[in-house]
């Protein structure tokens, strides 16, 4: 990804059960039909790497065929997607390939065949946190993130052509930002890929489709499309300059400016992400995007107290319950805080696997920990729906350092860039609710990630469920233990880059195994082959 907002950290609000393969799945299949010049009627998804062992279990099936009708990552409708695409004419197959050759674990080829004729054929990687990258366009290679307002062009490779792309989206005023050119030989067949700050109207491309040479453009509409005059290009420019000076590439960058500015942790994200929305042109609402992941964290971290939510795979569903009737009856072995902390992160995993809608933070998979941290605090403490958005931002720049630097995906680094990496943001955004410094808050993270190093990613089924739900349990004791220490003042021999450095070497060494295939670990245990043999077919098993 070019550049990482809190957004991408806290977020997105999605529908679960998990980020790469939920999400980024659906994001993937939303491009690819996007990318078709007439309605899709007929597709096929051959599933690579992890993404051909967790199809059902993660409902990456639904969520591939939900991004093809078209539907968001937090809309409900998505459990009912194959009912959908009947109704609407989509006929879809699913091919898991587990021997095919991929580049990155979660990956999946899409072929085709719109309601004109024409085929297309595309490859997609989920890279994690609920992005995706279009890899392949009809065996051609190339990039799309649908980050900004892409504007896809099939063309013949000859002199003219960029000048005259260039030339049709400059006169309507619209600035681009990045340009790439993709072909197989000189002469033949080649697309230009090219990313716009704004958005682009319909006159662009009919301009654009005027030059002989031209064979299609489409056009992706971008997460961040902004409206900048020229007007404002100055402004824009000076916010850029700014945002450079913001854009901390490590942990040491940002507790320095925190320590030369007197500034919080929080305090510099949230100035961060002011830089990096004005220079794009557009005004921050970070503020009303954190409200927001707060009430969808609040609601599904109670509900499940009340109500049992059975999961789509049957392995969890009344844990939140039980432990609510556990503390209830004074029976808690545990001190309040911890008891509501192991409650909340549990229940908001019965929801993420009853596909309900929940914040990835930093992913699906490990959802429950920050919830169940702030809302803890907020009961035990008194702590204000304001100062719980401080936590957030907090927790977004830890989470944000850890994902440049290294993975929060689980097919990537296992279970430690997931619940390891949730555990080291709660713990910062603790030790700051507390009134621990900047250094206390990295010092925190990175006890967290310590004492989460080498856990392994081993869903039962393909689930997101055993041990996952627990697992956000742990990781919420996890990052109390971990705030408590660093607020007494015990410091750490290996500073945060270099832990968070640790955990991807870590994460790279693991065998495929171990990192969200569903082969290994507990997930290849009698036990856990014994319920894959009863589970409906798709779902996987070692």
């Amino acid at each position: 990804m070019d550049t990482l907002s809190i957004r991408d950290i806290i977020g997105p609000i999605m529908i679960g059960p998990s980020s790469s393969h939920t999400a980024g799945a659906l994001r993937i299949a939303y491009m690819a039909r996007r990318l078709c010049l007439a309605e899709p009627r007929t597709v096929e998804f051959s599933l690579l790497g992890s993404f051909a062992h967790t199809l059902v279990g993660h409902g990456t099936d639904k969520a591939l065929v939900g991004g093809m009708l078209g539907l968001d990552t937090d809309d409900l409708r998505i459990r009912d997607s194959f009912q959908l695409a009947r109704e609407a004419g989509l006929a879809f197959s699913f091919t898991p390939e587990p021997d095919a050759e991929y580049d990155h674990p979660n990956t999946v080829d899409i072929r085709i065949v719109d309601a004109d004729g024409s085929e297309m054929s595309i490859r997609g990687e989920s890279i994690g946190g609920g992005a995706a990258v279009i890899r392949r366009i009809d065996g051609i290679d190339v990039e799309v993130t649908g980050e900004k307002t892409s504007i896809v062009i099939r063309q013949r490779d000859e002199a003219g052509v960029l000048a005259h792309i260039a030339k049709s989206i400059s006169n309507w005023g619209v600035n681009i930002a990045t340009t790439r050119m993709y072909r197989e030989r000189k002469g033949d067949a080649a697309y230009t890929i090219l990313e716009t700050d704004q958005a682009v109207c319909p006159e662009i491309k009919t301009a654009i489709e005027a030059h002989p040479a031209i064979r299609d453009v489409r056009i992706i509409p971008g997460d961040s499309a902004t409206g900048v005059s020229k007007d404002d290009a100055a402004d824009v420019e000076a916010a850029q300059t700014r945002f450079d000076e913001l854009d901390f590439p490590h942990g040491a960058a940002m507790l320095a400016f925190c320590e030369r500015s007197g500034m919080s942790i929080s305090e510099a994200f949230l100035e961060r992400e002011d830089a990096l929305a004005a220079s794009l042109g557009y005004a921050s609402d970070t503020d009303g995007y954190l409200d927001e992941a707060l009430a969808v964290m609040r609601q599904s971290a109670t509900r499940p107290l009340e109500e049992p939510l059975p999961s789509m795979g049957g392995l969890i569903g009344g844990e939140a319950l039980k432990l609510s009737a556990l503390r209830k009856l004074g029976g808690n072995l545990c001190d309040d805080q911890l008891s509501l902390a192991i409650a909340y992160s549990m229940a908001v995993l019965e929801t993420n696997a009853s596909m309900g809608r929940i914040a990835a933070a930093p992913t699906a998979g490990s959802a429950g920990v920050i919830p169940g941290v702030l809302l803890a605090l907020q009961d035990s403490r008194g702590f204000s729906d304001e100062d719980l958005k401080r936590g957030l931002a907090c927790a977004g720049a830890i989470g944000y350092l850890i994902t440049r630097n290294a993975t929060v995906s689980g097919a990537e680094g296992g279970c430690q860039a997931e619940i390891g990496s949730a555990a080291a943001m709660a713990a910062a955004a603790a030790v700051e609710l507390a009134g621990g410094t900047p250094a206390q808050c990295f010092a925190a993270a990175s006890n967290a990630l310590t004492n989460m190093m080498g856990l392994v990613c081993d869903p039962i089924a393909g689930l997101v469920e055993v041990p996952c739900q627990k697992r956000n349990a742990a990781g919420a004791a996890t990052a109390l233990v971990s705030a408590q220490i660093a607020l007494a003042g015990i410091g750490n021999l290996v500073d945060f880059d270099q832990t968070v450095e640790a955990m991807r070497k870590v994460g790279r060494s693991l065998p495929f195994e171990l990192r969200e295939s569903a082969l290994g670990g507990i997930a290849a245990t009698p036990a856990a082959c014994g319920f894959c043999a009863s589970c409906t077919p798709g779902m996987s098993c070692s």
